[in-house]
């Protein structure tokens, strides 16, 4: 068993100042929130370093490193796939970038009922106070099992959650996205570092990758193998990642608050990048920890403790409570990103909608507020349930995935419609529930072969009943693709939104059944040269990654 090491008192002092610094840093930047549209959106003006920090910051949980770590350990390094799903899609974050800040909207839920009407627009809203509420839940049990662990079990991870929820309420209920955006900044500094802090200390302890090259089998040591993830799974995480993004409902107020497109676009390419690469640290943790338990002969009671042993026994007094500092903070400041979002979301979508159409925008903005504490509480009550923090991210993710049918046809098919939105939702999740517990007797179960029968199902489905059925109105049709055919950006000297009128800044995944290939390559590379260029760009970073993930087990 792991011996009990209780948290030295340079650990508490540290977490404690850590904790009043992060605060202080977001009611700090929310004094002069005021307004909804400051509140919610942060005025659409973020610098390209915010939407950096955002994207990494707000896709970047506690639970990762736990999951993944744990992951590893016990399948092998292949387990990089949990998290590197999403590795294949990243180029394509450069495309949809520009897409959520053209949308022009405060939530998704509007923009589904631009596309598809009221009834879809509410189904939405739900869906989206579903997916926070589970999405905080997985979140905050990650952090929970992680202290505790690093902790000694001096505390429960059940307290973890009620701790960090308190605090991150306490900044977040003031500041909005502002203090989100500006909190998640600060801590993506310290995600990057402490993820690779346990790295070069660990392998000093185990004497360095070959004691890994040695130690492992050789199939544990493979980014593909048969077992547990094969390359039918990559591809089914892949796809799931690629649908699903489309409809994460924080989305809008992660990326599309930019100040102009290439802040869009750098941000969430980028700052996923950043994610990407701080995943291969996770994996090496996991790895390290596999030799290190041979070595010691302890035992980890569950496979998610892997983070947290190596957090407590690798790490000095001090920095063990930085380590779990800068985790929990990363994981407040995207809790306050996701109360903000729910709050905005059941405001503009729902009560204001259908309860209280003519009010002041303070009490809207209170509104917000309440409802997004509520959405926490269910959050909580998530996390103090759920025990296995891999399932809960993977079944938040398929939600998202059979949401993000309709999302994606929607942009980049006119002819899909609200009818074939509904059931090809209903067809997939349906299926997919349905399979699962026939396979499990559960519904907290992710497969790849029941996803990818769910999602071919939904988008036979999207595109079947979209034909028989009547269209979505012109008129409706046409303001919706007129504001994504219509770049814009933020002008400082006027405070307002100014059209970008240059050439090369049509969108290929809004124009795909419109790409004129007829009229040569010059014209198809002229009408989409940004986007063409930033895909490239980003595939040769996709490439370097892989390389990077294989050739460091080479070292000596």
């Amino acid at each position: 068993m792991v011996n009990t090491i209780l948290l030295h008192w340079l650990d508490w002092v540290v977490i404690a100042a850590y904790f009043a610094g992060i605060v202080s840093v977001g009611l700090f930047v929310s004094r002069r929130v005021n307004k909804t549209e400051h509140y919610f959106l942060g005025n659409r003006g973020f610098s390209v370093w915010l939407i950096l920090g955002q994207a990494f910051g707000v896709g970047t949980h506690a639970e990762m490193p736990v999951s993944l770590a744990g992951a590893v350990f016990q399948s092998g390094y292949s387990a990089i796939w949990y998290q590197w799903k999403n590795l294949f899609i990243t180029p394509f974050y450069w495309l949809l970038g520009p897409l959520f800040r053209r949308m022009r909207r405060t939530t998704l839920g509007e923009v589904y009922e631009d596309r598809y009407g009221k009834s879809m627009g509410v189904i939405y809203t739900f869906f989206a106070l579903a997916f926070f509420s589970f999405n905080m839940g997985a979140m905050l049990k990650g952090a929970g099992k992680l202290v505790s662990v690093a902790a000694g079990e001096a505390v429960t991870p059940n307290t973890v959650v009620i701790a960090m929820t308190a605090t991150f309420l306490a900044y977040s209920l003031v500041g909005g996205l502002v203090a989100a955006a500006y909190t998640d900044f600060v801590q993506s500094f310290f995600i990057i570092a402490l993820s690779f802090l346990l790295i070069p200390i660990g392998l000093m302890r185990i004497g360095g990758f070959s004691s890994i090259q040695s130690n492992v089998q050789p199939e544990m040591l493979s980014l593909v193998t048969p077992g547990d993830i094969g390359v039918f799974t990559i591809l089914m995480l892949t796809i799931n990642g690629l649908v699903g993004i489309t409809a994460q409902p924080h989305m809008i107020a992660a990326i599309g608050t930019g100040k102009d497109e290439r802040s869009c676009r750098i941000g969430m390419t980028y700052g996923n990048f950043i994610k990407r690469f701080c995943t291969i640290g996770w994996a090496v943790v996991g790895l390290i920890v596999m030799v290190l338990l041979m070595e010691t002969g302890d035992v980890l009671a569950d496979r998610e403790d892997a983070f947290g042993y190596a957090t407590r026994e690798l790490l000095f007094p001090g920095a063990v409570g930085l380590m779990i500092a800068c985790v929990l903070a990363a994981n407040m400041s995207t809790c306050s990103a996701f109360t903000v979002d729910s709050g905005a979301l059941f405001t503009q979508n729902f009560y204001r909608r259908y309860l209280a159409g003519n009010r002041s925008d303070r009490h809207y903005m209170n509104v917000g507020r309440l409802s997004g504490v509520t959405v926490t509480t269910l959050g909580v009550l998530f996390g103090l349930y759920v025990d296995i923090v891999l399932e809960a991210f993977l079944f938040t993710e398929t939600i998202s995935a059979f949401m993000g049918i309709s999302m994606l046809g929607g942009i980049a098919w006119r002819r899909a419609n609200r009818y074939g939105a509904f059931m090809s939702l209903l067809v997939s999740s349906t299926l997919f529930f349905w399979m699962t517990f026939r396979d499990y007797g559960i519904l907290l179960r992710w497969q790849d072969w029941n996803f990818g029968l769910s999602m071919l199902a939904g988008f036979a489905t999207l595109i079947f009943v979209s034909l028989i059925t009547k269209p979505e109105p012109k008129t409706v049709l046409d303001a919706f693709y007129e504001r994504l055919h219509s770049a814009s950006c933020f002008d400082d000297s006027t405070g307002k939104e100014k059209l970008v009128t240059k050439e090369g800044h049509d969108l290929l995944i809004a124009n795909l059944f419109d790409l004129r290939l007829n009229q040569g390559w010059k014209v198809f590379y002229g009408r989409f040269k940004v986007d063409i260029n930033g895909f490239i760009v980003a595939s040769g970073v996709v490439i370097g990654l892989i390389f990077l993930a294989r050739g460091i087990l080479l070292l000596p």
